[in-house]
């Protein structure tokens, strides 16, 4: 909520929406789309790839509703209660999502290895080392080597925890009043952000080209390209918030003391730093 007059005594409820059924058909052309596409049919990208559009205009559209709701003082702090309760269930549900990917590797690291590694199995597959980063049972993986955490998984710790704090200062300053302040430390924020991803990307490059590390290369391919990669998704999902905060920054939304959109993007941010922290001890360290 950014509301400059948000003192409405009643519960805002907004009237018939067009956008949720458009919303629904969007993602029914996208996923569609993606099922013709790994299934080798032609039309298959080009459906997704306009599913996907057809969404980013909805949302676009839907945000700019809620957007013109709030700057026009519809919304009660009933309602900013709301968006706050919806916000961090959407941000439990992110926890729930990397969990299951945690614990994914934490099955397969911890309790399947060892278990394949045994006596029993050692009759199976004699020649079988269960250490992290082997090339499977039966030596079907090709030989790669593992990710090392130098130097680019360091650089990308210290530049996701930079900013943190310059996105914190961004927040501090909007408390204060201070908009060209925010608007600069929110700037330095998305820009460590997209550096970021640039150094993922480089990495991603190097793995395939100079450890022969893919997606292919068995359950430590997969669990490490599924963790970073969706890691890296919700990075570049954070910084386009952001970007869109910096938007309405400069456009002169938000006070001092209503901001939840700011507020909103700032938990989301904070969510995907300690996420990468975990990875970071996780995956490149252990």
């Amino acid at each position: 909520m950014s509301s400059q007059h948000a003192n409405a005594p009643y519960y805002f409820v907004p009237g018939p929406s067009q956008w949720p059924v458009l919303a629904g058909a969007a993602l029914f052309l996208t996923m569609a789309g993606a099922s013709a596409w790994v299934n080798d049919l032609s039309w298959g990208p080009y459906l997704n790839v306009g599913g996907v559009l057809c969404l980013l205009l909805v949302l676009y559209k839907w945000f700019g509703d809620a957007i013109t709701e709030s700057e026009a003082g519809k919304y009660s702090s009933r309602v900013d209660v709301s968006y706050r309760w919806s916000m961090s269930w959407f941000i439990f549900s992110e926890v729930m999502f990397f969990g299951a990917f945690f614990g994914a590797l934490f099955y397969a690291r911890s309790i399947s290895m060892p278990w394949l590694g045994d006596l029993d199995h050692k009759l199976l597959w004699p020649d079988f080392n269960p250490h992290w980063g082997n090339t499977g049972p039966a030596g079907t993986v090709a030989a790669f080597t593992k990710m090392s955490p130098f130097p680019v998984p360091t650089i990308n710790t210290a530049l996701l925890l930079t900013s943190g704090v310059t996105l914190t200062i961004a927040h501090h300053a909007l408390r204060a009043g201070h908009r060209a302040q925010t608007a600069i430390w929110l700037f330095a924020t998305i820009l460590l952000g997209a550096t970021f991803m640039g150094f993922q990307v480089s990495e991603y490059i190097a793995a395939y080209s100079e450890l022969n590390l893919k997606l292919t290369s068995g359950i430590y391919g997969s669990t490490f390209f599924m963790l970073t990669g969706f890691h890296g998704f919700h990075v570049t999902m954070g910084a386009i918030m952001l970007s869109v905060i910096l938007f309405r920054v400069l456009r002169g939304d938000f006070t001092p003391e209503h901001h939840f959109a700011f507020e909103g993007a700032a938990w989301y941010w904070h969510f995907v730093d300690v996420v990468w922290l975990g990875l970071y001890v996780v995956v490149y360290w252990l």
